[in-house]
């Protein structure tokens, strides 16, 4: 039942995310609410805190990833960074130019890039690394 493993593997990826996202979303409010940031600037913030946390829950309980950090990591922050830039383009877009409430856009947004981070991460990031045949 290979496919039931992957719909597992997501499910835990989507709960790691979850706590990311917490993670991310009370960065985000504190900033907001609390100091007067700018939403586009404080989901910035936000989602640089999801990624940590994320990139950690996700190498050992998600992928269990046997790549050490010195490539993981630089694999991991490509895909997350490819990510910030798309979490802040829909967030301008959403908030600035169409003027949607910044927590109903943030939510929206972190919804569109589920599926990015999975894939990337898994097809990429913690890959489990072919062994070449014995001879």
């Amino acid at each position: 039942m290979k496919d039931s493993g992957h719909a597992r593997r997501f499910l835990r990826f989507a709960v790691v995310g979850a706590v990311g996202t917490a993670a991310h979303y009370a960065l985000l409010l504190a900033l907001v609410e609390g100091v007067g940031v700018d939403p586009v600037a404080g989901s910035v913030a936000g989602f640089l805190l999801g990624a940590l946390v994320n990139y950690t829950l996700n190498r050992t309980l998600v992928f269990g990833s046997d790549r050490a950090h010195v490539e993981a990591l630089p694999r991991f922050l490509a895909i997350a960074g490819m990510g910030l830039c798309w979490n802040a383009l829909l967030m301008y877009v959403l908030v600035d130019v169409l003027g949607v409430h910044y927590f109903i856009a943030q939510v929206f947004t972190t919804g569109l890039l589920l599926g990015w981070h999975y894939v990337g991460n898994a097809l990429w990031t913690f890959r489990t690394r072919a062994t070449p045949p014995e001879q």
